[in-house]
């Protein structure tokens, strides 16, 4: 025999799926994002700021509160065992906490712009540490706080800036393209001579030979000269004889009469 439905157990049922349905379909509350330096350095005795950020959908408003805590990294500092909060902002208002950064902590970053940063002035060796900065931003209050780890050093172990190493590898580049160009200017100048010097000397070679072969033209003509006969040459003569005996066919009788002109030299 199947048992049968309760009342209280229809009731059940439909709360628990109801409940489900909301869970389900409701978007659940975002949570918000802080971000900020994982390392500064600073010298000892300057001023430095410790930069945190955060990112929220929901607007900014007086509720928007801000913490900055610090933990020491010293074991012999009394703040090494656990983190205490330093500065406090909230309604647009900064609060100090611990008497060791009493006047030397101050809210240099603007709520509405999402910056929650704050400097620290000037910096000591016991400020060396983690520090965690924690935004709230109702109703998004849910958030990893973040960490910046503090390292306070005399002005001999800073380290060196990259600016420097960057002008330098520009001006090496910068005097490599300009060798390069200069070489290339020197070749494309020497390849040039040697093309006009190449050009010159064929010129002297051809007309060094021109002469050669009129002379040996001249030379030619002159034994040609030589051989010929002084006089001028004058083929045979041919001389027409007419008849003049008066007889009517007297007209049409033309002996041809050849006397040959030899002359000998």
């Amino acid at each position: 025999m199947e048992p049968k439905w309760t009342k209280n157990s229809c009731k059940r049922a439909l709360l628990t799926g109801f409940t489900l349905f909301i869970v389900l379909v409701t978007e659940p509350t975002s949570g918000i994002d802080i971000h900020s330096d994982s390392e500064v350095i600073l010298q000892n005795g300057t001023a430095g700021t410790l930069r945190c950020t955060f990112k929220s959908k929901e607007v900014v408003s007086r509720d928007t509160s801000v913490t900055w805590s610090f933990q020491s990294s010293q074991p012999d500092n009394q703040f090494s065992k656990a983190a205490y909060t330093i500065f406090y902002f909230s309604n647009g208002k900064g609060f100090l906490g611990m008497d060791e950064f009493k006047d030397r902590v101050q809210f240099v970053g603007d709520i509405n712009k999402r910056d929650a940063s704050i400097q620290l002035s000037p910096a000591q060796f016991s400020d060396n540490g983690t520090y965690f900065c924690d935004v709230k931003n109702p109703p998004d209050v849910l958030g990893t706080s973040a960490r910046t780890e503090l390292r306070v050093v005399v002005k001999e172990s800073l380290p060196q800036s990259n600016t420097a190493v960057i002008v330098g590898a520009v001006c090496g580049a910068l005097f490599l393209l300009v060798l390069i160009a200069v070489a290339a200017c020197i070749v494309m100048r020497v390849l040039h001579n040697r093309h006009e010097y190449e050009g010159c000397t064929s010129l002297e070679s051809v007309s060094s030979q021109a002469p050669q072969a009129r002379k040996k033209v001249e030379s030619s003509l002159e034994g040609s000269r030589c051989t010929s006969p002084s006089g001028p040459l004058q083929g045979p003569v041919i001389y027409a004889q007419l008849d003049h005996s008066g007889s009517r066919n007297s007209f049409h009788k033309m002996e041809p009469v050849v006397y040959a002109d030899i002359r000998k030299n």
